[in-house]
């Protein structure tokens, strides 16, 4: 009998279990441990239906609130801690297809993806450079719902370090027993720590938390990859990655991103930037003193001892200078946070990276040139990879702003110039002004910027001290400007010229953001036009970014419409930079879940139009996918992997252009969706005080869990509620509804026309369409209908609840349709490992549930504050998160 590859993950989660029991019994007492079994036993029950839903109620009824919110919290540890068991178990099934020597290559891999290409006729030298000119850049953000503390993080990774010690052949009965001491005290710190935040993050908070991945993973996890991919081009195509080869890099919006968030302050901007450059700077310093104890040879060649003289040991002596310099940078920057005033020291800081990868590339070449070549493809070449990838600030901060805050902003200042009123203009009025001004290096704006600033309200002046403090940031700390809610021509144009009339040196590129469906459908039309503008066109070098935005487009007209809003967008995006002679490069503003486009990143990046991924993409990583995907070492590596094979395989071997029959059968299904969708979301009066009680959407605007509103402005309704926390609420219930409402009635009109047919070929056919049917499936699997009945039952009046029954019938509908789209008996039958790991953590989600029920019920009953029951609803608010495995 074949032995079953994921015991060892069944064999994890039982030690951890059982050791978060002992940790009870122990802390907590028996007769809590006692209660915690019982409530595990009902809901098993009540799962397996062996008993009534109310069996559980009546058992977590009997409780105290105190004992019933800490049995709550006990099941919130146990999923954190399979949590933890499977991202490890991610890492020993990759670790297995890598140890056996005959086994096929891990799917998505760069060894099969490369001999899929060559099978197929690639040629395997241009295969390397493809590899070699790939531009993949990933972009953390910021998670207003990112619910996990940093220090609770830190003991998390901690515990899979030492999962990782049980998989070795050779441990000794005396290691074994020292790692189950080390995993229960482990366990037991996770207990005793509070995972309430008390504080709300500030956004340098958020800045030094982005930067932990990169100094606990990804600075390790970026050359272990290479060279991985490295060994692959060898394998398959015969020679290797060039070295100054950087297919992936890294942005953030952490500390630029203010669309919205009054707390990201230009000076927040320049310190999140000498934050990143600090940390650059330390890294780099630790591996370069590293490397100096490594090189202690007396050889080197003759350009290397004209550089360093008659030194004995002239590596040493040349890194000795490249160390001392990088401690002078860190310094530096340590001293520039504490006092803005501070100068640069004497014998000066980095400030360009060339000048630190000059030395490393003087030594690899004097090192291959005395037949030492095997250190220079050590630690090394590590380094200077990590040059190229890294630069001196590890990530280039985007600045992100509203199109109407920069309309604004220049108003103020056309004003102040003189000029009139920008905000007065028709369109082509203010083409024609942006132009002008820009193409003269706009002398009356920059002659009245100061003025305009100081006389401006706080909104506008905020918005022209940005642009002055992008003039003063180094370039290499930047990356993109990106315009919220862009629409027009003239929304690109206000940026140039906000940077020109600012003076800074170095343009960034703007990039507009389109994101409803309104918008999505006239990027097309919107890039047409400006790429006309001979002036902008020649500024942009022959390649425009334009990003599109997954969370409002489905907030706006339903996850299906988005979909194929956000396919038909990007194919018009492409058309139009193609008929001016300008390359493109799609920024994708993914989410976390799949109410806001997340999903498997490998079927997500195939699934695109054909031609929108010419070997260029940037992606955003939200919050606790950051974690997800970077938390630890070798997970960090598979991700970049991933990325890296999918935009490959999107490049060399687009997807086929679909029938013209399936684009006309996917627009009708995304029209009735859409209208579905917005029938009840916007057109249905009492739909927006259902959603109110029946979800924990106002207590949730309340925790202290993201430096940015839950509201981009004042409003109560789903249009001012930002997309995040749209979709949060519904995951708490587990209703999840921003992901598949209007799906059902869509593919169940088009089966009850006879169409069934044509739907199963579009799903065995078409990628994008399979990849959004998938995903749906996937979120309907994570449903829970009788869960989200318990909500309405104890939370919503009898006049609403009506509203609720239709919703639980919609999603029953939208279930029913997608198992005849994909012929499966049950959702999730193709995933078998995911459809059981859904089944096992729902009995210890379901008790977490009915605790929040009742405390949104004691909440609501009373206008005293009492901090013990909004501490007790955010232990359930992290819990029912860590269950579902993602948040918003």
């Amino acid at each position: 009998m074949a032995t079953d590859p994921h015991q060892p993950l069944h064999d994890d989660v039982r030690l951890l279990g059982t050791l978060l029991g002992d940790t009870l019994r122990d802390l907590e007492g028996p007769s809590l441990f006692e209660a915690v079994e019982r409530v595990r036993a009902a809901a098993k029950q009540a799962r397996t239906g062996e008993a009534p839903f109310e069996g559980l109620t009546a058992t977590l009824h009997a409780l105290s609130v105190a004992d019933a919110t800490t049995v709550a919290r006990a099941f919130a540890h146990f999923l954190g801690l399979a949590n933890i068991a499977e991202q490890h178990h991610r890492i020993r099934r990759r670790r297995d297809y890598q140890r056996l020597p005959d086994a096929a290559p891990q799917r998505g891999s760069a060894t099969e993806t490369l001999g899929q290409l060559l099978t197929s006729g690639a040629d395997p030298a241009e295969l390397v450079r493809r590899v070699a000119e790939l531009e993949i850049e990933l972009v953390l953000t910021a998670h207003p719902t990112e619910v996990v503390r940093r220090t609770l993080r830190q003991k998390q990774r901690r515990i899979a370090e030492l999962l990782a010690i049980g998989d070795r052949p050779d441990l000794t009965q005396p290691e074994e027993a020292d790692r189950r001491r080390r995993l229960r005290e482990e366990v037991a710190a996770t207990w005793l720590t509070d995972e309430v935040r008390h504080r709300r993050p500030t956004p340098l908070d958020e800045v030094a938390w982005g930067l932990v991945a990169f100094e606990q993973t990804l600075w390790d996890a970026v050359p272990s990859f290479l060279r991985t991919l490295d060994a692959a081009l060898h394998e398959t195509c015969g020679q290797g990655l060039p070295d100054n080869a950087a297919p992936v890099r890294f942005g953030s919006w952490m500390g630029g991103d203010r669309d919205g968030n009054p707390n990201v302050t230009p000076e927040i901007t320049i310190r999140a930037c000498q934050m990143a450059r600090w940390m650059a700077a330390d890294l780099y310093h630790r591996e370069v003193e590293a490397l100096r104890t490594e090189l202690s040879l007396r050889t080197a060649s003759p350009e290397l001892r004209e550089r360093v003289g008659s030194a004995p040991e002239p590596y040493r002596t040349l890194l000795r200078e490249v160390a001392d310099r990088l401690a002078r940078t860190r310094d530096y920057l340590e001293r520039l946070l504490r006092d803005p005033a501070t100068s640069v020291p004497e014998g000066g800081i980095y400030d360009d990276p060339t000048e630190l990868a000059l030395p490393l590339e003087l030594c690899a070449r004097s090192l291959e040139e005395t037949g030492a070549g095997i250190l220079a493809r050590g630690r090394l070449l590590d380094l200077r990879r990590r040059t190229r990838c890294f630069g001196l600030t590890l990530v280039r901060l985007d600045i992100r702003q509203e199109a109407g805050r920069h309309a604004s902003a220049v108003d103020a200042l056309a004003r102040a110039a003189g000029l009139g009123s920008y905000a007065e203009w028709s369109e082509p009025e203010r083409q024609a002004f942006l132009v002008e001004q820009f193409e003269a290096g706009a002398p009356a704006l920059r002659a009245a910027f100061a003025e305009a600033t100081a006389g401006a309200d706080p909104e506008d002046a905020d918005v022209l001290a940005t642009a002055v403090a992008v003039a003063t940031i180094p370039p290499g700390s930047l990356g993109a400007w990106v315009i919220s809610m862009a629409r027009t021509p003239s929304d690109v144009l206000a940026v140039v010229l906000l940077q020109e009339a600012a003076g800074v040196p170095t343009p960034l590129r703007v990039v507009p953001l389109f994101e409803t469906v309104e918008d999505l459908r006239n990027a097309g039309p919107c890039l047409d036009a400006l790429l006309q503008i001979p002036g902008y066109r020649e500024r942009i070098g022959g390649r425009q970014e334009v990003m599109i935005g997954y969370s409002d487009s489905a907030k706006d007209g339903g996850r299906l419409a988005a979909a194929w809003e956000l396919y038909t967008a990007q194919e018009e995006v492409v058309a139009a930079c193609a008929r001016h002679g300008v390359e493109v490069t799609l920024f994708h503003g993914r989410g976390g879940s799949v109410g806001r486009g997340g999903g498997p990143t490998h079927l997500a990046i195939q699934s695109q139009p054909p031609g929108s991924v010419d070997g260029t993409i940037r992606v955003t990583v939200q919050g606790e996918m950051i974690d997800a995907n970077f938390g630890l070492p070798a997970i960090a590596e598979r991700t970049l992997e991933l990325y890296t094979t999918a935009v490959l395989l999107a490049t060399v071997a687009p997807t086929a252009v679909p029938a013209p029959a399936w684009r006309v059968r996917m627009q009708q299904l995304a029209d009735r969706s859409r209208d579905a969708y917005r029938t009840l979301v916007y057109e249905t009066p009492e739909f927006l005080e259902y959603f109110r009680l029946a979800t924990p959407e106002i207590e949730l605007g309340r925790l202290e869990v993201g430096s940015r509103p839950a509201r981009r402005h004042p409003g109560t309704g789903v249009e001012s509620l930002r997309a995040i926390p749209w979709v949060f609420a519904w995951t708490q219930t587990r209703l999840l509804l921003p992901s598949w409402l209007g799906v059902g009635g869509a593919l169940g009109g088009a089966i009850g026309e006879g169409q069934l047919e044509e739907l199963q070929a579009m799903y065995r056919g078409w990628p994008f369409f399979r990849s959004t049917v998938d995903l749906v499936a996937m979120v309907l699997a994570k449903a829970s209908p009788d869960i989200a009945a318990h909500y309405d039952q104890q939370l919503v009046p009898p006049a609403l609840q009506a509203l609720g029954e239709q919703l639980r019938r919609q999603l029953n509908d939208a279930e029913t349709a997608m198992l005849a789209v994909t012929g499966h008996p049950q959702l999730l039958a193709d995933n078998p490992v995911l459809r059981r790991s859904i089944d096992v953590r729902n009995p210890y989600v379901d008790p977490i549930n009915l605790v929040q029920v009742e405390l949104l019920s004691r909440l609501r009953a009373t206008d005293a504050e009492d901090p013990a029951l909004w501490e007790a609803f955010t232990v359930t608010v992290n819990g029912i998160a860590a269950g579902m495995r993602n948040t918003g």
